[in-house]
C-alpha cells in the first residue's frame, strides 16, 4: 500500500472515531522528522518510577493511610499500579516514637524557630497502630514506601526502635529508610551552622544508622535527601569508601523545586514550560554520584514551586505539561524514580511554620483553600480525594514505566516541544511529544508501518484548573512497508503514540 493510499485509509478510519484533535499534519504546522536510535538504549524506566511525597506528619492522622480510605487508595492506583510513597518533609524532624500508650515524649534538643520552617514547638506522635495502618494501605494500593526517620531531634535509640518495628511491619513494602530530610539546610535551625557540612552530617547519620542496624540488621538506607545542594551526592560518594563496617546503602536521593517561593515574580507559566538548566545540572551530579557508588538515585521530593505552590501556576494545566516533561527528563538521565510532594494542607502548612504562603496571592482570599496548591491528589472538604492537573502529567509519564528510552534526534526549530522515544516491554515503539508551546502546533514524522494507539494530554488552556488524559484511537492502522507517518500535536498538549 503506497503512502497516499495509506493516508486516505487512515483518515477514513480516524473520521469514524470522532477525534477531538486531528492526528495528521495540518496546513502551516512546522514539521519535524524524528530520528530514533534503537541500537543504543539509554535507560529502562523502573515500574515503580512514579511516586508521591507526603509530610511524615500525615501519619499522625490515622484516617488517611488506612485500608478504610477507599477513595485515596483508588487515586493512588489510578496514578500508578506500582508507585512509591515517600514519607518525610520538614515535619519529619519533629516527631517522636511512642512504642507503648502512655509513654512520655523524650526531651528534645533546643531548636530555633525560623521563618518558613516548622515551629520549633511542633511535636507529634508516631505509634505502632499508624505504621500497621500504613502497611495495610500500601498492600491495598500495590505501592511501596520510603520511610523517613527523624534525624533532627530524635535520639538514635528511638529511631532504632521505630525502624525495627517499621521493617518488621512493612516487610517487602518497605523500599528503604531515609534518616533526615533536607540535611543540607540543617544549619538554619537544627545544627550549628558554623560546623555543619557533609562530613558532620555523615558522622551524625552513621550514629543513627548503626544504632538501627544493631536492632534491625537487615535495615536498608538511602542518603542524603538534600534540599537543593546536589553537590553533596558526589561528595558523599567520595567519602563513602573510607566508611568502615558500612550500613547497607541502596539509594541516593535529593529534592528539586522548579522555583519559589510563591511570591517570586519569576514563577510564571512561561518560565515553567522552559527547560531549567538547574534541573539538568542536578541530574548530572546525581548520575555522577550514582555511577561512582553503583547505586540508583531518586528525586524524592519536589514540585513546581516550593512552600506549598502558587495559585494559577502550580494548580493548572501548565503544571501537568511540566510534570510530564520533567519526569521523562529525569528518566533519560537514569533516575530510578520521582516523588512529587503534596498531601494535606495542614501538614504542608505546619511544615512551613503554619501557613500556605500561596494563599496571599489568591484572587479571593476569603475562599477556603484546604490543600497545597501543588498537591497531585487533593482532599476535598467533604473528605473525597480528586486528581489535580499535575497528577495527569505524572500519569502521562508513567505510561512509559517499564519501557526502555532510546536516543532521539529532532530539529524542532522555535517550537517549545520535547520528544522522547522508548521501546515498550512488548517490543513496540512509543513516542511521547510534549508540546509546551502556547501558540504553535507541530507535526512529527516517525517512520513506521503504522499506529496502534494514541494517548492525549489536553485541557482547554494552560491556565485551566483541569486536565484530561484520554485515548484518540482504538483502531489499529497497519500497512505493509514502513514509511514516515505525520502526527499532529496541537499547542499546549501532549501525545503518546504507539507505533508498530
Amino acid at each position: 500500500m503506497d503512502r497516499r493510499r495509506f493516508l486516505r485509509t487512515s483518515a477514513a478510519t480516524l473520521a469514524a472515531t470522532s477525534l477531538s484533535h486531528p492526528i495528521f499534519a495540518q496546513a502551516g504546522e512546522p514539521a519535524v522528522a524524528v530520528s530514533i536510535d534503537a541500537k543504543h538504549p539509554i535507560h529502562t524506566i523502573p515500574l515503580n518510577f512514579i511516586g508521591l511525597s507526603y509530610e511524615r506528619q500525615q501519619l499522625s492522622k490515622p484516617e488517611v493511610f488506612t485500608a478504610a480510605n477507599k477513595n485515596l487508595i483508588a487515586e493512588f492506583k489510578a496514578l500508578s499500579p506500582h508507585g512509591v510513597l515517600r514519607l518525610g518533609g520538614n515535619t519529619g524532624e519533629f516527631s517522636w516514637w511512642q512504642a507503648k500508650p502512655g509513654t512520655k515524649p523524650p526531651e528534645r534538643p533546643h531548636t530555633e524557630t525560623v521563618a518558613g520552617e516548622p515551629n520549633a514547638n511542633l511535636s507529634y506522635v508516631i505509634s505502632p497502630e499508624r505504621v500497621r495502618n500504613l502497611a495495610v494501605f500500601l498492600k491495598a494500593t500495590g505501592w511501596t514506601c520510603i520511610y523517613g526517620l527523624n534525624l533532627g531531634t530524635a535520639r538514635p535509640e528511638d529511631n532504632a526502635d521505630e525502624a525495627a518495628f517499621v521493617i518488621k511491619t512493612l516487610g517487602d513494602r518497605l523500599e528503604y529508610l531515609q534518616v533526615g530530610n533536607e540535611v543540607d539546610i540543617f544549619g538554619r535551625h537544627l545544627r550549628d551552622s558554623k560546623t555543619w557540612g557533609v562530613e558532620a552530617y555523615l558522622k551524625d547519620w552513621l550514629t543513627h544508622a548503626n544504632a538501627i542496624r544493631a536492632k534491625a540488621p537487615s535495615a536498608k538506607f538511602g542518603i542524603p535527601d538534600v534540599a537543593s545542594d546536589v553537590t553533596w551526592l558526589p561528595k558523599i560518594a567520595a567519602l563513602w569508601p573510607a566508611v568502615e563496617n558500612k550500613p547497607q546503602l541502596v539509594s541516593l536521593s535529593h529534592h528539586y523545586y522548579f522555583t519559589g517561593p510563591p511570591s517570586n515574580p519569576k514563577a510564571t507559566i512561561e518560565r515553567l514550560l522552559t527547560t531549567d538548566p538547574a534541573a539538568i545540572s542536578k541530574a548530572k551530579l546525581a548520575r555522577e554520584a550514582g555511577e561512582a557508588l553503583k547505586l540508583p538515585y531518586r528525586m524524592t521530593e519536589g514540585n513546581t514551586c516550593y512552600r506549598g505552590g502558587k495559585p494559577g501556576f502550580s494548580d493548572v494545566f501548565a503544571a501537568s505539561l511540566w510534570a510530564a516533561d520533567y519526569l521523562l527528563t529525569l528518566a533519560s538521565y537514569g533516575y530510578s524514580g520521582v516523588n512529587l510532594h503534596g498531601g494535606g494542607g495542614k501538614e504542608v502548612a505546619d511544615s512551613l511554620g503554619g501557613t500556605l504562603p500561596g494563599e496571599e496571592l489568591m484572587p479571593d482570599r476569603t475562599v477556603p483553600h484546604p490543600r497545597p496548591f501543588y498537591t497531585p491528589i487533593n482532599e476535598e472538604p467533604n473528605g473525597r480525594y480528586t486528581a489535580e492537573p499535575v497528577n495527569f502529567g505524572m500519569r502521562f509519564a508513567g505510561m512509559l514505566a517499564g519501557a526502555t528510552l532510546l536516543p532521539v534526534k529532532a530539529e524542532t526549530g522555535n517550537v517549545n516541544v520535547s520528544i522522547y522515544a522508548a521501546k515498550l516491554p512488548d517490543g513496540k515503539l512509543a513516542v511521547a511529544v510534549i508540546n509546551k508551546d502556547a501558540k504553535q502546533s507541530i507535526t512529527v514524522d516517525v517512520t513506521s508501518k503504522g499506529i496502534t494507539d494514541i494517548r492525549t494530554l489536553t485541557a482547554p488552556s494552560l491556565e485551566a484548573h483541569e486536565a484530561k488524559l484520554g485515548s484518540e484511537m482504538h483502531t489499529m492502522m497497519i500497512r505493509e512497508t514502513p514509511g514516515p507517518i505525520p502526527v499532529s500535536v496541537p499547542a499546549a498538549s501532549a501525545k503518546l503514540v504507539t507505533f508498530v
